[in-house]
């Protein structure tokens, strides 16, 4: 069946299409008569306004997009939760993407929302992202950007993030404080720069405690960072270096997670003989055996700061009122649990 329309109704009704209109919005000057007339047939019609006209009119199309690197990580699930609940809020639909951390398809993305012509556009980049021109061309389109948890520092848009650095250091120094003085480090890519900031605030936690930094102990896990890349670097770990290793500092909880179930198979002891914190605060964290220890980086608030921001510069954009970028830090917090 065709959509009906409102000129349908109108000729229905033998009333002009704009008493229609007006009728639908509850108009003040169209009778409460009237009024029921008009919502009764269109009830009946299953009329359903052309959101899309309605959104060209005001230069709006009531539609966000938002590129993550992964669907499954549990910090990005969380984030794009609260983004949808905002934009509900608001009336606006939400396109999510994953760019799989590749550069490629994240320009990809890019184009195609801008081609879709979203209102606003929200990024964590992918970890292979070096050239950020495709970011530029959002804000030379006039396109509100903002970019959370990794991001360009030189691209001149609002950005959400945590304090990696101290993050990472207070962890690091949690351990120094247990006695730990031998501790290794599983880090993320060379080029993310949340794996760059905790990876310096492991190293100046050692510095600061007088330990000397051993680069021998940083283990490198550039595949996808994940469960598998845990558990061959704690192997390697132990070949390497025995029991001369006493801790762990890992870039996120996967890692450690695959890290413990390797320490668990060869009866090495959590904490006893090795102790472990990860990063993100995973629900897995808090269901394995031993429980992780972790740093909780509030995705939830992440996600809400992000897009209430966007928003705010959306609603600038169409009142043609200048808007101030922001940076927003979250708060994180260690949460301690049995693997140290």
């Amino acid at each position: 069946m065709k959509p009906a329309t409102l000129k349908d109704i109108a000729k229905q009704l033998g009333i002009s299409i704009t008493t229609v209109s007006k009728a639908l919005k509850d108009y003040p000057d169209v009778s409460e008569k009237t009024k029921k007339r008009v919502k009764d047939l269109a009830e009946r019609l299953n009329y359903v306004p052309n959101s899309f006209a309605v959104g060209l009119r005001k230069h709006e199309s009531k539609i966000i997009g938002v590129i993550i690197p992964t669907m499954i990580h549990y910090f990005f699930s969380t984030v794009i939760d609260s983004i949808i609940k905002e934009a509900e809020k608001r009336n606006y639909m939400v396109i999510t993407m994953q760019s799989n951390e590749d550069y490629e398809l994240e320009k990809k993305q890019i184009d195609l929302l801008i081609n879709k012509g979203v209102d606003g556009i929200l990024v964590s980049l992918s970890n292979k992202t070096r050239d950020f021109s495709h970011l530029q061309k959002v804000i030379d389109y006039h396109i509100p950007l903002v970019l959370f948890d990794k991001i360009a520092k030189i691209i001149n848009c609002s950005k959400v993030v945590i304090d990696d650095r101290k993050a990472a250091y207070d962890a690091v120094c949690y351990l120094i404080n247990k006695g730990h003085k031998r501790i290794a480090h599983f880090r993320g890519d060379l080029n993310p720069q949340n794996s760059i900031d905790r990876f310096l605030g492991y190293k100046k936690a050692l510095q600061d405690n007088n330990i000397e930094f051993d680069p021998s102990l940083v283990y490198l896990c550039n595949n996808n960072s994940d469960f598998s890349d845990g558990y061959t670097s704690a192997k390697k770990l132990l070949l390497d270096h025995g029991d001369k290793v006493d801790a762990i500092f890992t870039v996120n909880d996967l890692l450690a997670i695959g890290a413990i179930n390797y320490f668990n198979e060869n009866k090495i002891k959590i904490p006893e003989q090795i102790a472990l914190i990860g990063f993100s605060n995973w629900f897995m964290s808090s269901v394995i055996s031993p429980s992780l220890s972790s740093i909780d980086q509030h995705a939830g608030k992440m996600g809400e700061t992000s897009v209430k921001i966007l928003f705010n510069e959306i609603d600038s954009k169409l009142k043609e009122a200048p808007f101030e970028h922001q940076k927003i830090i979250i708060d994180t917090e260690l949460i301690i649990r049995d693997s140290c």
